[in-house]
C-alpha cells in the first residue's frame, strides 16, 4: 500500500474541493493555493512519489496540467476530459498514465466501442479508469460528469472485474465523502481490495493516520490511497512529510 499524491485544477488553480458540490458556477472551496501545479510535480518528484494524479476539473486547466507533467516526466497520471484525440499531448508531456471517466460511458451504460478506442489510442498499459461512485440504495453506483450524473452501472464484483481487464490500474473517488474530512466509504475500500483484479487507488474522506490505517487493514494492503484536503500542504492537519516518509513507498 503507497500514498499517491494529487494536483486538482480548477479555473486553473491547484484547489481542494467537496466532492459533489462541482458546476458550472463553481464548487465549495476547501483551499486555494497561491502556488503552481508545478510546485507541487517538483515536491513530489524530491519525495520520490509515483503514481499521482493530476485532475483537470473543468476547463482552463490544460497548461497548469501540462506544467506539472513536464516537471515530473513518467510520474504523474492526469485525467479530466481525457478522449482519444487529446491523450497523445498528456502523455508526449510526461504523463505516465490517462486517466478516464465520463468517455466510457453512454447514457448511464459503459460504451465499449468508446473504451476500446481509448485502448487502441494509447495501449492498455497506460489507460486508468476512473470509476467514482455514490451511494443510493445501499449500492455504489458509477459516477460522471464532475460526480453529479449517476450511471446505471453499479461499482461491484462484476463491474471491477470487467473493466480492470481492460487497463493498468482503477482510481475510485467515493465522491460522497471526497473533501469533506469526515472518514472514508469502506465499503469501497473493501470492493477493491476483494475484487479489483489490478491496482487500485482510493480516495475520499481521508483526516487522519487512523483512516489510512483501516484502508490497510479493509485493502488488506492491497490498494493504495490519496490524501487531498486533510495534508497540510493544502491546509489540512496532517502531515504531508509524515504520510510521504511512511507510505511513499510499497
Amino acid at each position: 500500500m503507497k500514498f499517491r499524491p494529487c494536483i486538482d485544477l480548477h479555473e486553473g488553480k491547484v484547489k481542494q474541493i467537496v466532492g459533489g458540490t462541482l458546476s458550472d458556477s463553481g464548487a465549495r472551496e476547501n483551499y486555494v493555493s497561491c502556488r503552481d501545479a508545478a510546485w507541487y510535480s517538483a515536491l513530489y518528484r524530491e519525495k520520490e512519489l509515483t503514481g499521482g494524479h493530476v485532475i483537470m476539473l473543468g476547463p482552463g486547466n490544460r497548461e497548469q496540467a501540462l506544467s506539472a507533467l513536464r516537471e515530473y516526466p513518467n510520474g504523474m497520471q492526469v485525467g479530466g476530459g481525457i478522449n482519444p484525440e487529446n491523450a497523445a499531448e498528456f502523455l508526449e508531456a510526461g504523463a505516465s498514465h490517462v486517466i478516464v471517466t465520463s468517455y466510457v460511458f453512454r447514457d448511464g451504460l459503459i460504451a465499449r466501442d468508446n473504451l476500446e478506442a481509448m485502448v487502441r489510442a494509447v495501449g492498455k498499459e497506460h489507460l486508468v479508469l476512473d470509476l467514482s461512485c455514490r451511494k443510493r440504495e445501499d449500492e455504489y453506483w458509477i459516477v460522471t460528469d464532475r460526480w453529479q450524473r449517476f450511471t446505471g452501472t453499479r461499482l461491484d464484483k462484476e463491474t471491477l472485474i470487467d473493466l480492470g481487464h481492460t487497463c493498468d490500474e482503477l482510481l475510485v473517488h467515493a465522491a460522497d465523502v471526497e473533501g469533506r474530512q469526515q472518514g472514508i466509504e469502506a465499503g469501497v475500500a473493501a470492493l477493491l481490495a476483494e475484487y479489483s483484479p489490478v491496482p487500485a487507488a482510493y480516495a475520499g474522506g481521508i483526516r487522519s493516520m487512523a483512516d489510512i490505517a483501516l484502508i490497510k487493514e479493509l485493502g488488506k494492503s492491497r490498494i493504495d490511497f490519496t490524501v487531498g484536503s486533510a495534508l497540510d500542504i493544502f491546509g489540512g492537519p496532517l502531515s504531508f512529510d509524515e504520510v510521504s516518509a511512511r507510505f511513499g513507498r510499497d
